[in-house]
């Protein structure tokens, strides 16, 4: 991370906890976002780079507080699925959620 990045971070006291540097188990865009663009675009034909841009943007801006609330509680879930594995991949597997993540 770099040095503004962890000084902003420091200045507003938020925790950063170590991970690997991509596991997409974990990336909200893989399991959240792209998913929901890709839905969105899926068979669309825009002609123009602008068209697919504006397109994008709207379903950006059209994502709700809600989404992003559960977006968060599911990545709760994953890491807490991630620390039971031992940092395996775990998507899809049945893995006990019996572990105490703080």
């Amino acid at each position: 991370m770099n040095r503004r990045k962890t000084e902003f971070l420091a200045k507003k006291v938020i925790s950063v906890f170590p991970q690997p540097p991509y596991l997409s188990d974990l990336s909200p865009c893989d399991f959240f976002l792209f998913p929901k663009l890709k839905f969105h675009l899926r068979g669309g034909h825009f002609g123009t780079v602008d068209n697919i841009q504006k397109v994008v943007t709207d379903q950006l801006r059209a994502l709700l507080h809600e989404d992003f609330q559960h977006c968060y509680r599911e990545r709760e879930q994953r890491l807490r699925r991630c620390v039971a594995s031992q940092g395996n991949y775990f998507e899809g597997d049945n893995v006990d959620l019996k572990v105490n993540v703080k």
